[in-house]
């Protein structure tokens, strides 16, 4: 049950920054801007996003921030979450009121701790990783800061971040968000957010009514399904075995 969240979780982080597959194109694009405009850009963004940003994000203030949002999460009644799976009005009213803490207090009783502390562990780790990255996202930032503003308006950023309450306001910018009082709105928003979540969903749903239904194994050729099976790394004969007792269990 912890692995997924800690892998959304992981994801979720990693998708809020820049790619990394297109620093080649984004290295061409620095060869058109102006040298010295890149150099004023350059040191706006080192104010800005200074050395050890991730380690301060990734530290305990992120664990705070993850566990209030859980929290959140596991006191929602089962029959909410069920509601996005698709269940029928029949079915989820079998269902009571019972919340995820309730079953997970019967199921593993350790719960709480135990993803505790694998949240701190994997931020720990992230923040080492991240670390690494931040000499190519401080370049890249400048870049954009470089194509976004003029040499005037670079020369009016640097010059406010030169002062001390502009020095102050740069270097603690990125982790702002991290601050117990947007953790607190982020924190109240899970429960209401996964209650609309349903509604949220029927739109995409409805908008992929009109595609056929993704083929299952059997309904591939006999040469898709060696193929699928080299992509995955699989020996087909074994492919095919596990996804003919898969498709029996469904029925």
């Amino acid at each position: 049950m912890i692995r997924p969240h800690l892998a959304l979780t992981a994801l979720a982080l990693l998708v809020a920054t820049p790619s990394f597959a297109q620093a080649p194109a984004a290295s061409a694009t620095a060869q058109s801007i102006d040298p010295t405009r890149l150099a004023v850009a350059t040191t706006i963004a080192t104010t800005v996003f200074p050395d050890g940003t991730y380690k301060r994000m990734m530290g305990e203030t992120m664990s705070k921030l993850m566990d209030g949002m859980m929290g959140s999460m596991m006191k929602l009644p089962v029959r909410d979450i069920a509601k996005m799976s698709g269940l029928s009005a029949d079915q989820l009213s079998k269902l009571d009121d019972s919340s995820l803490e309730e079953i997970s207090a019967i199921v593993d009783p350790h719960f709480k701790q135990r993803t505790q502390l694998a949240m701190d562990a994997m931020f720990a780790g992230m923040g080492d990783v991240m670390s690494s990255y931040e000499p190519r996202l401080r370049a890249a930032l400048a870049r954009s800061f470089a194509r976004k503003f003029d040499p005037a308006q670079l020369g009016e950023i640097g010059a406010f971040f030169a002062t001390p309450t502009g020095s102050k306001f740069a270097g603690d910018y990125m982790t702002m968000f991290l601050e117990p009082e947007i953790m607190g709105e982020m924190q109240g928003m899970m429960p209401d957010m996964m209650k609309k979540m349903p509604d949220m969903l029927a739109p995409a749903i409805k908008a992929t009514e009109s595609l056929p239904k993704p083929r299952t194994f059997s309904q591939l050729t006999p040469a898709e399904q060696d193929k699928l099976a080299t992509l995955l790394g699989l020996d087909p004969a074994d492919l095919r075995k596990s996804a003919s007792r898969a498709e029996k269990d469904k029925k």
